[in-house]
């Protein structure tokens, strides 16, 4: 194997324009993070593990950082202390991650039989850029096991130095259209639950055929990434309907959108967007093809280049504003935490993000069997649900504080209406 490669030392990287908000929202019982994991065919070797993390940080500056705090910004400065350390896995995972502590990496590292997950603070990156450093950590452990593992798709060259673009904000390269649209602002129904005691993270986790998800999707000609968004909007309709409300109230999901899909970068940092696609049972009821109906044309209304490029100049006027600049950083923190708790958490009813189909070098198929996505604890008492396909199997995660789970049975019972077989797991006692 080429030597690794050790990047030369650079004094700070800014956060990013996403970033800049998720350590204001930090809490006791609330961080941040988000894990994403991989369930091999072998089971796992913890210290063959951890020299293949050694081996690849390096190669990723943007990972291998500490979050320190100036007057008026955060920024990651480069981190050069041992770790991040595998651990045996843990029950309640994505737990709140402390970076007051100097030096502290924001990445975390678990194994437990034949899987591998990564937890990562939402700071260093989005799940893209996540997906690249683990699927990059997976091909060199099985270099090291003795397989031959080339580079390609999200596995990266650990000997060559990072592209310049994966180190950029590529929101400000992007965030000059000419017109910024306004936020919205509706209140919209908010999923009420029994919360669990700290420290409690319930998953429930359905596997499924891809192939057949996108037979269902194909049938009420739409996207699968349409298809579950409407089946996720048809069982919070369904949920508010059973709370009997005084007034209904619109049902709405955040969906982060990649926008490396529409502007060529290749950021390993945050790069999304977020869109909400919704329900106004106050309109009436709805049968679930008029759901499809309205997810699929305000998925093509809103999900285009121009649009999106306005909503990402709407989000950096902020941080461009000279005045904004020179408040100091406990001001800032107050007004967008704030802002956020009053408006942006109360505009969505649930969150859904869909990474897409994985793929990987042929010579790691043999490898691996599945993985898995989830978007951690949620701000307040909802659920939010993660998919990811790989090699046919369609993996589904849902992620609460909340002991019921009445929406993620109705979304799970829609499925299997519509002709999809669910294996369902969970870490839930009961």
């Amino acid at each position: 194997m080429s030597k690794t490669f050790h990047t030369p030392k650079q004094d700070w990287y800014p956060l990013d324009l996403s970033a800049i908000v998720y350590p204001t929202l930090q809490r006791k019982d609330f961080s941040s993070v988000y894990r994403l994991s991989v369930v091999l065919k072998e089971e796992i070797q913890p210290e063959i593990l951890q020299q293949a993390i050694d081996m690849t940080l390096p190669r990723f500056p943007t990972y291998k950082v500490a979050m320190r705090k100036g007057l008026f910004w955060r920024f990651l400065e480069p981190n050069h202390r041992p770790g991040p350390f595998v651990q045996p896995d843990v029950k309640n995972f994505c737990m709140p991650m402390s970076f007051k502590t100097k030096g502290r990496y924001l990445l975390r590292f678990y194994y437990h039989g034949c899987r591998i997950s990564m937890e990562a603070h939402h700071s260093l990156g989005d799940g893209n850029g996540g997906m690249h450093l683990l699927n990059t950590i997976i091909a060199v452990y099985l270099r090291l096991l003795g397989h031959k593992i080339p580079n390609g798709y999200l596995v990266l060259d650990i000997t060559k130095e990072p592209h310049p673009e994966e180190l950029e904000d590529a929101y400000l390269r992007y965030s000059n259209s000419k017109f910024r649209p306004p936020r919205p602002m509706e209140k919209t129904y908010r999923l009420r639950g029994t919360k669990e005691p700290f420290f409690t993270f319930h998953v429930i986790h359905g596997h499924m055929s891809t192939e057949d998800v996108l037979e269902v999707a194909r049938l009420y000609k739409c996207t699968l990434t349409e298809y579950l968004n409407a089946v996720l909007l048809y069982a919070l309709l369904k949920k508010q309907k059973e709370d009997k409300p005084f007034r209904e109230l619109p049902v709405k999901i955040a969906m982060p959108v990649n926008l490396r899909r529409f502007f060529p970068s290749k950021t390993l940092r945050n790069f999304i967007t977020m869109v909400y696609p919704s329900i106004d049972p106050r309109l009436g009821d709805y049968k679930f093809e008029e759901i499809i109906t309205q997810v699929h044309h305000y998925m093509r209304y809103y999900i285009n280049a121009k649009f999106l490029m306005g909503d990402i100049t709407t989000n950096a006027a902020t941080q461009r504003n000279p005045l904004i600049r020179i408040v100091p950083l406990f001001i800032k923190d107050y007004v967008v935490k704030n802002f956020y708790k009053r408006v942006q958490d109360r505009n969505s009813s649930a969150g859904l993000t869909n990474m897409g189909t994985l793929q990987v070098p042929k010579e790691m198929l043999p490898h691996i069997h599945r993985f898995d996505i989830y978007m951690g604890i949620p701000y307040s008492s909802r659920t939010n649900c993660a998919i990811i396909s790989y090699n046919n199997i369609l993996t589904i995660n849902f992620a609460s504080c909340i002991k019921e789970t009445v929406v993620e049975k109705y979304f799970f019972q829609k499925l299997v209406e519509d002709g999809v077989k669910v294996t369902i797991e969970s870490n839930r006692m009961n």
